[in-house]
């Protein structure tokens, strides 16, 4: 498909943005308490106390395991020692040689227990019970300076845990737990708070949201070290890709879309010593599927006093429709659905492929109920159609080139 067709489109298509546009906004609440998820074709936000949870366990199935931190409330994780027997002999005195260890910001399904020693990075596999069994004993330090020890013991469908708490003189309140994977089985992960003793729900259904707005970890370089930011982590049931768009025109064909979970990340704004500033040229494009892609912009950060942020997004579907006809020419529309029956016809003619080229709309009973001719002229090309004749419905356009010729479907609203 040429390029030239693809950006065009964009440019007409920002003509009619704002009415199609729907803004959004959030707040993850002063100084961050909250975190939020956002599900963009639903519309759906769903907010939970970021300091509900202190671990997630994974539990899609039987061979998904997986357990991460929470980072952004300020918990660090360490391997304090490798072997289990060694839960009763933790010192903190030797936190100088405990090994740290990060959730991974670019997959969910690393948690910083799964970065440890062993082959699971907490545990070792057993073939004869195939039980997953818990070897690595690990510190977790709170920003508030308590610590705790922690050993997962045992997977095999679900996690049994044990830890206890550091009370300045001894280990208290040691505590054996299991949290099955049967639990909560619409969301991806089982969460527990190691300081309320309780399993607690801290994210939607899997399929309720596409971003959470949350503070959490990532390697900065400068300075070169792990760092809390605050920004926004996708779901793995999107991809997404972002491009620099200064003029407000982009396309969602041909970008680099990724499934690392911080690709929209943190640095969609920046702190200018006074408050933060938006990049607004940058358009993030989060799609679902091969039919269905939505475009993001951001447009305010108010920081830790309110927590408030904004942005505006919109379908782009219909624009990864824009189809080659043949090797000469390339035909696409927009708005679909169009609410005031009025619809850009956008094609891109190589070649002079024929003397005629013709637009032509049926109704569902195959009727013929609006044509338009089409020169032959070569290059890029927009066709307005008024068809607010039309009694609102479903439409056919078909758009023929010589013996070529292509058919989509027009929602009239």
């Amino acid at each position: 498909m040429k390029k030239s067709l693809q950006i065009a489109a964009f440019a007409l298509i920002t003509l009619a943005a704002t009415a199609q546009q729907t803004n959004v906004t959030l707040s993850m609440g002063a100084y961050y308490t909250d975190e939020v998820y956002y599900k963009l074709s639903s519309e759906e936000t769903n907010t939970y106390p970021a300091a509900s949870w202190d671990i997630a366990f994974l539990r899609e199935n039987a061979q998904s395991i997986g357990i991460r931190v929470n980072d952004g409330i300020g918990i660090q994780v360490f391997e304090a020692a490798d072997n289990a027997a060694d839960f009763n002999n933790i010192d903190i005195a030797n936190e100088a040689s405990w090994t740290s260890l990060y959730n991974d910001d670019t997959n969910w399904d690393n948690g910083a227990f799964v970065q440890g020693s062993a082959s699971y990075g907490w545990g070792e596999y057993n073939p004869i019970s195939h039980h997953v069994e818990g070897t690595i004993v690990f510190v977790l330090k709170y920003a508030n300076g308590t610590y705790r020890k922690f050993i997962n013991e045992d997977y095999f469908g679900g996690y049994t845990f044990k830890y206890a708490t550091w009370n300045g003189t001894s280990w208290v309140g040691e505590t054996t737990t299991t949290v099955a994977n049967t639990s909560n089985p619409n969301n991806r992960y089982n969460y527990y708070s190691l300081q309320n003793n309780a399993e607690v729900i801290a994210e939607p259904a899997v399929g309720s949201w596409d971003f959470v707005f949350r503070k959490y970890n990532t390697f900065l370089d400068p300075p070169g070290e792990n760092y809390i930011v605050t920004g926004t982590l996708q779901s793995p049931n999107i991809t997404v890709a972002k491009n620099e768009e200064p003029t407000g025109n982009g396309n969602p064909n041909g970008q680099n879309y990724s499934e690392e979970i911080n690709t929209v990340g943190y640095d969609w704004k920046t702190f200018n010593g006074t408050g933060y500033e938006v990049n607004t040229d940058m358009a993030y494009y989060i799609k679902y599927d091969e039919n269905e892609v939505y475009r993001l912009v951001f447009e305010t950060f108010e920081g830790a006093s309110t927590g408030n942020l904004s942005f505006n997004f919109e379908d782009v579907s219909d624009l990864l429709g824009l189809e080659d006809i043949s090797e000469g020419v390339a035909f696409g529309m927009y708005p679909n659905p169009s609410t005031d029956k009025v619809v850009n016809v956008v094609y891109d003619l190589k070649n002079s492929v024929s003397q005629e080229n013709t637009i032509s709309v049926y109704n569902v009973q195959g009727k013929l109920v609006h044509t338009s001719k089409v020169g032959s002229h070569n290059g890029f090309f927009n066709k307005t159609l008024d068809l607010s004749a039309l009694q609102s419905g479903m439409y056919i356009v078909q758009f023929k080139a010589g013996n070529n010729s292509i058919s989509k479907k027009l929602l009239l609203n």
